[in-house]
């Protein structure tokens, strides 16, 4: 099986791309994406690949014969209310390339990440798969989009499309990518370097998260599911749920003297539409899905990573 990765050079696919090679074979996953720099970081086989142009979406597809595409580029939450123009024609557009592209050259798989972004203020708290969304962003209508083009094409044209709809994602090994979540690394980050941090939401605002590797193991795992295990295109998956406050007395725990204040700013009222936790019931009854991770065993494991990388940072060693 040989399998594409667009955006690999971002904060899920830095990671997914060694996760697939380790299951899959090093050459059997193609690391795409446009930073060069940082797709020189993978060992072949890489491409250099902007979504938008499809012709060299084409190209690849074809010269590696691929049958399944994890599509992951895209420009996310905040970064997408700065330049909503730009989320529109990377999320969208670049999105319509990789479903054509796939029903064009007989891709059998494409896994496409949704986000709790896809939900806005009128959804209830605690959402199943199926519910009210209207989100009030750019990238968060974009998900929506990308659920219904993945379910359109997989009735229209047979094209496996799925994915899971992610809380905020944590990681100690890639930095934060511009989403309203990001305070939530951003965090850990100030505690070792500085021993404050001022977040920018408010102290009680909870929202869902999730740890790397749970991330991780839920793409895999939506996509290894049989067809027939699956009720819906796109699945909800969660970690845990907790406040600013809350994530700042876990980090007290291991850093005694870290110390945080909380000046919300625009980035508040994208938090404040989303739910402070979601039902990821149907994952686990129809493909087993189950996080690793609680509050507590990612902070301290966090904590201890970042902390060997910052280092090695300061002495020119990662």
């Amino acid at each position: 099986m040989k399998i594409l990765v667009t955006g690999a050079t971002g904060q899920i696919g830095s990671e997914l791309v060694p996760e697939l090679r380790k299951k899959y074979g090093d050459e059997n996953v193609i690391a795409t994406g446009r930073n060069i720099k940082k797709l020189k970081e993978f060992s072949e086989p890489t491409e250099v690949l902007d979504v938008l142009n499809k012709k060299k979406l084409e190209q690849v597809v074809k010269e590696h014969n691929i049958d399944v595409i994890y599509h992951l580029a895209a420009i996310l939450s905040a970064k997408g209310e700065q330049n909503p123009q730009l989320c529109f024609k990377v999320n969208v557009d670049g999105l319509y390339n990789v479903l054509e592209t796939a029903r064009e050259n007989n891709v059998e798989k494409v896994i496409i990440p949704s986000s709790i972004a896809a939900f806005g203020p009128e959804t209830p708290d605690n959402p199943s798969e199926i519910t009210i969304q209207r989100p009030k962003t750019m990238y968060g209508i974009s998900k929506v989009l990308a659920e219904l083009l993945g379910e359109y094409y997989y009735n229209k044209y047979g094209l496996d499309v799925r994915g899971v709809r992610f809380p905020g994602i944590i990681s100690w090994k890639t930095e934060p990518g511009g989403g309203t979540t990001d305070y939530a690394v951003e965090a850990f980050y100030a505690a070792i370097q500085k021993g404050h941090y001022t977040y920018f939401v408010r102290k009680d605002t909870v929202l869902p998260m999730m740890y790397m590797p749970d991330a991780l193991k839920a793409l895999i795992q939506i996509a290894e599911a049989e067809p027939s295990q699956l009720r819906y295109r796109f699945y909800n998956v969660t970690g845990m749920s907790f406040s600013a406050e809350e994530l700042t007395k876990v980090i007290q725990k291991f850093i005694p003297d870290f110390t945080a204040d909380y000046k919300p700013d625009e980035r508040q009222k994208i938090a404040d539409s989303w739910p402070t936790r979601i039902d990821d019931s149907a994952a686990r009854e129809d493909w087993n899905w189950k996080p690793d991770w609680d509050l507590e065993r990612m902070a301290r494991d966090m904590i201890e990573n970042l902390s060997k990388k910052l280092r090695g940072d300061a002495y020119g060693k990662a």
